[in-house]
């Protein structure tokens, strides 16, 4: 297998790389039969939400073609995005939304054949290389998420936020069982 070099993206080289991590996403999903184009234009839309953020940061894995790619962004310091998660925000972690520390991992993915090589960890420590004194977050659809994902962050020494309405059943919206985990000073 081909080594694997990892290197850091500007804004205007993401957005030049665009259809190629577009590729890579529907690869590295594999969403259902038939559904490619659909999956592939939901990413499109929301990568470039994502690379329009102040503080984009993106990082790719490169073997011949890009492997995987893990990117995010500051989050606005209106304290918006939280809005979005059923989770507690202690005083600690709107203080810190608010002075622009909170760095949000919007995506981290690896192509199959690459994956259990620490491609992601590497991945993961060059990206949030420049945030070591920053909160880290990460919002994570269970229905999507694999409990390898769970697992990879555990091992990273991310914690799930508590749920702010313990208790929520079938039926609930797709707001309500959606995940926050986090790494930092505030957790």
């Amino acid at each position: 297998m081909a080594e694997v070099y990892l290197r850091r993206l500007t804004r205007w080289q993401a957005e030049q790389q665009r259809q190629d991590v577009a590729d890579m996403y529907v690869t590295a999903y594999r969403g259902a039969a038939g559904a490619e184009y659909s999956d592939r234009g939901g990413f499109l839309r929301r990568f470039e939400r994502n690379v329009g953020h102040d503080g984009f940061d993106m990082t790719v894995a490169d073997a011949s073609g890009l492997v995987g790619c893990g990117y995010g962004y500051r989050l606005d310091r209106d304290g918006a995005w939280w809005a979005d998660y059923p989770v507690e925000v202690s005083p600690q972690t709107e203080e810190l939304t608010a002075s622009g520390r909170v760095f949000a991992l919007t995506e981290l993915m690896v192509l199959p054949g690459y994956r259990r090589q620490g491609v992601a960890t590497r991945l993961g420590e060059l990206l949030l290389s420049r945030h070591s004194h920053d909160l880290v977050v990460a919002g994570v659809d269970p229905d999507v998420a694999s409990a390898g994902f769970r697992d990879l962050l555990r091992a990273w020494g991310w914690k799930e936020l508590p749920v702010s309405r313990p208790g929520t059943t079938t039926g609930s919206t797709d707001r309500e069982r959606r995940e926050v985990w986090a790494r930092g000073p505030v957790q």
